[in-house]
């Protein structure tokens, strides 16, 4: 088996997957905390600190570290989500000591230097006026709004003008030393590598992250209710939620193909409905975030303010009909789907990277590929109507609607008789 785990003492876990045929490697760390993490007066700081890892250390400036990566032919990043923060590289397999190195220093000796500060706060709040410019974004921060309301797991990500204003590098250290612990900490490393080397730079490079594990976030709470802005736009922009289900949760797969057959591809039903036979939209498409106590599943379209009722209606009745009308062929189609995405990701060092440290971070170890495709084949017709009965019974919806035209609030008012026949 050429994937290997091993937990240092720090509780920092490396993994690893050799590739022999490869003669690149990708690499990254990844931490258990993200927005979700944040307490309210740090609203964006999980994102903020993403973007000054890369501002200078002790040992490099910024544009020493970028100069470093680029010289041997690799590329370094970052992203944040709501229950994580990933930093990584790619780089040829000789220069792997490298990468980890330039990784550790970003991450240990950050010196968060005030002109640095400055400088990406007004970075980050251009980044957040692109957003508000940008309606099939805004309109899914206006729904995670509803749909978690009062939580860190409902602010976007990117926080305020205001509150990333307000950052120094007080606060920034503060939040790395809390939530930056070895427990709560994966290095995992796909492509040209060799697992024993990898494992003895961890343990050297490393060694500054100690402590026990992060404090959790507080339990999720899914909302409800509506939100709907006039904008003078060129189409109606609709995204609505129903509470979904944990990443752990055993029926995941069978909730994730619905959400394929629903909206998943050019075959999906609100797909060929919607666009192709009434022609009511360019865009419509549905997917299902799930984080560690809950999940969200989501559908967006994007329409003319004259078709925006008929096409609600028309999403409305999609989803109802899909919970009770699931075919065979169509659980085949979507199961072929979700197999070959897991397949995929055997052939990129990078895809495999993100699917190994996701696993240990998700379940404290890595699943056997052979593990994954039978969980898949185990979804049934059966199976996947009751997931969308399930999704339906929740009993719970959040809308969000952007756009001109008088029928805006009937739109969200129709979204809300889906859970109500349930009721």
């Amino acid at each position: 088996m050429s994937v290997e785990v091993t937990t240092l003492k720090s509780g920092i876990n490396v993994v690893t997957d050799t590739m022999p045929h490869l003669e690149t490697a990708s690499l990254g760390v990844w931490v258990a905390s993200g927005s979700r993490d944040e307490r309210r007066d740090e609203h964006g700081v999980s994102h903020f600190l993403e973007h000054m890892a890369f501002k200078g250390t002790k040992r490099r400036s910024a544009r020493q570290i970028a100069e470093e990566i680029e010289a041997v032919g690799g590329d370094l990043n970052a992203a944040t989500g709501a229950e994580s923060t990933i930093y990584h590289a790619r780089m040829l397999k000789a220069d792997v000591p490298l990468a980890l190195d330039v990784l550790a220093d970003i991450l240990s000796e950050p010196t968060f230097e005030r002109d640095e500060v400055i400088r990406e706060q007004s970075v980050i709040v251009q980044e957040i006026g692109a957003v508000a410019d940008t309606p099939d974004d805004l309109v899914f921060e206006h729904l995670n709004a509803i749909a978690f309301p009062d939580q860190s797991l409902g602010r976007s990500i990117l926080g305020t003008a205001a509150t990333v204003r307000s950052f120094d590098g007080r606060i920034l250290r503060d939040y790395l030393a809390r939530n930056y612990r070895a427990p709560d900490m994966v290095v995992a490393a796909a492509g040209a590598v060799d697992h024993a080397a990898v494992v003895a730079e961890v343990e050297r490079r490393f060694a500054s992250f100690t402590g026990p594990a992060s404090p959790l976030p507080e339990p999720a709470r899914f909302g409800g209710g509506s939100h709907v802005e006039k904008r003078e736009l060129e189409q109606v922009h609709i995204a609505m939620a129903l509470p979904g289900i944990a990443v752990t949760d055993p029926t995941i797969y069978s909730l994730e193909a619905f959400t394929n057959i629903l909206g998943g591809g050019m075959s999906s039903r609100l797909f060929q409905e919607a666009r192709e036979r009434r022609g009511l939209c360019y865009t419509i498409s549905s997917f299902h975030m799930p984080y560690s106590d809950i999940g969200i599943f989501c559908l967006y379209a994007g329409t003319d303010a004259a078709d925006t009722a008929e096409l609600m209606r028309v999403i409305v009745g999609e989803i109802a009909g899909a919970a009770d009308t699931i075919a065979e062929t169509e659980v085949a189609r979507a199961k072929a789907q979700m197999k070959a995405s897991l397949l995929m990701a055997l052939e990129s060092s990078g895809a495999r990277m993100n699917q190994l440290a996701r696993q240990m971070i998700t379940y404290g170890r890595p699943l056997a590929v052979e593990e994954l495709v039978e969980k898949v084949e185990a979804v049934t017709v059966e199976s996947a109507r009751a997931a969308g009965c399930a999704l339906i019974a929740r009993g719970k919806m959040a809308t969000a609607v952007l756009g001109l035209g008088s029928g805006l609030e009937s739109a969200a008012a129709i979204a809300e008789t889906l859970t109500r026949r349930a009721a």
